[in-house]
């Protein structure tokens, strides 16, 4: 074929994967707003993404599964799903595509594989909405609310109604509350918008009425005067770690349920997608989403304990820097972290190596670990240095990681990356806890040794494992076929 004629023929299918992937784009819309059903692509996101984009997550969805994922088919999918009827849900309809393409059916259709392969959708029950209010507004809080609005759709899930913090209300402190929303330095500019209503004391957000609540004492508030009920107070503020602190949301009128954005004593500690079915909400009042790290390792480490059983081993966190350092050299109740934080590389501890156990009781005792934090603002590294009783290969403990990574109850936490050339800026704004490095695995020659590298954007991953944690304890999880 002529190089004019080729080169037309390539213009002209990439115009028409472009116009399907806009027509694509209208579908994961109009799921979404009129039907409270949420399309991803093998756990990528895929609401307000761009054409190219879109085009990019087919092209690695194809290289996951080892087979071309095409847009034309996703389109065709898309369409079958408009047409169930189903109730609110989440589908993955990359891994859907796939069985379509793959497995053995007598469906001629996509609709009528898709009626047999989602029919439990049928049958769940209606969700009740909840209330929540985030309690503390800083890293963790701003990450959680941006989520939560613009991901709000029809409502049918969780409700952010109100945010509260210690600051004097005015309509500067407001406004700068509003700027901190609409703009982050490592996350963009938030897709919404953002305003300021001074007389009712709020932030108006995506048009969406979001009260700021002044207090010093969570029992000094009564939520119901702003009509807030049965609430899920989520503390990002960090100043209440224990049982008996966190009970003084509870005392609060109008609050339900308490869920902690940090490690805490005395309270379930959860890993969501490992060990949140051991607590049930209707036992358990009060929750801790763990810490980003242990968020990170849990999910890999549950993957390798359940094939391959862990000896011993120790984790080393190649941690960014948080505002708990200084940014220059100052007074700080720990030595080293009163050294500039962007300037050093900067030894100290994580208490993530025991925290698995409270996730993975088998793990107790057999996991060593430190922290170093380094001059990045955020996207970090566990390494995860293992002894393991029964021998692997490297192929072998790449399969079992990428199956996990695939199907099973780990979908959402654990992403497979494939890149040769990953690097921690590539991994910021991953919505998976654990993003697990297969080209940077290590295994002995006597396969007992192993060397795992799991990145985690220690924000953002870990923000999305406290909103699939909420809505557990909310009980506003949707029907999810992953």
């Amino acid at each position: 074929m002529p190089l004019k004629a080729t080169y037309d023929s390539e213009i002209s299918f990439q115009s028409d994967r472009r116009k399907a992937a806009v027509e694509f784009i209208k579908i994961i819309s109009d799921l979404w707003y009129d039907h409270s059903i949420e399309l991803v692509l093998f756990r990528n996101q895929l609401m307000d993404q761009s054409v190219s984009q879109i085009l990019k997550l087919h092209a690695y969805a194809g290289e996951f599964v080892n087979k071309p994922i095409s847009i034309f088919d996703s389109v065709e999918m898309a369409k079958a799903i408009k047409l169930l009827n189903l109730p609110t849900s989440k589908l993955d309809v990359g891994k859907l595509t796939f069985e379509y393409l793959t497995e053995e059916h007598s469906d001629s259709t996509a609709f009528s594989f898709l009626s047999n392969k989602l029919k439990e959708a049928k049958q769940q029950s209606k969700i009740k909405p909840r209330d929540v209010v985030l309690y503390g507004f800083g890293r963790i809080g701003r990450l959680v609310a941006r989520e939560l609005m613009g991901k709000s759709g029809s409502g049918s899930q969780l409700r952010l109604r109100a945010i509260v913090t210690r600051n004097k209300l005015n309509s500067e402190t407001l406004e700068k509350r509003a700027a901190l929303l609409r703009s982050d330095s490592i996350h963009g500019d938030f897709s919404g918008t953002v305003s300021v209503d001074t007389n009712l004391q709020a932030l108006i957000i995506n048009g969406m009425t979001v009260y700021i609540i002044s207090a010093s004492k969570p029992e000094d508030i009564d939520y119901t005067t702003y009509d807030i009920n049965e609430a899920l107070i989520i503390d990002n503020t960090g100043a209440f770690r224990d049982e008996k602190a966190l009970k003084r949301h509870l005392t609060a009128k109008g609050s339900q349920k308490v869920l902690l954005t940090a490690p805490g004593k005395e309270v379930p500690n959860i890993v969501h997608g490992v060990n949140h079915l051991e607590h049930s909400p209707d036992v358990n009042d009060i929750f801790s989403a763990a810490s980003c790290t242990t968020n990170a390792i849990t999910p890999i480490l549950k993957v390798i304990e359940d094939t391959f059983e862990v000896v011993k081993g120790h984790l080393e966190t190649i941690h960014a820097y948080t505002n708990d350092q200084n940014l220059v050299d100052n007074m700080h109740s720990k030595y080293r972290r009163g050294r500039a934080a962007a300037l050093n590389m900067v030894i100290t501890e994580t208490g993530a190596g025991k925290a698995v156990s409270k996730a993975l009781p088998s793990l107790k005792d057999k996991l060593t670990s430190n922290a170093i934090r380094v001059p990045v603002p955020n996207g970090s590294l566990a390494i995860l240095n293992l002894e393991i009783k029964k021998p692997a290969t490297l192929k072998k403990l790449n399969d079992v990681i990428k199956t996990a990574a695939l199907t099973g109850n780990l979908v959402e936490q654990i992403k497979y990356e494939l890149s040769d050339e990953l690097v921690s800026s590539d991994i910021v704004g991953c919505t998976a806890p654990a993003i697990y490095d297969s080209k940077a695995t290590i295994v002995r020659s006597d396969g007992k040794n192993i060397i795992l590298y799991i990145w985690y954007d220690n924000e953002f991953g870990y923000s999305h494992q406290v909103i699939r944690l909420a809505k557990y304890i909310a009980k506003v999880r949707r029907f999810t076929y992953y």
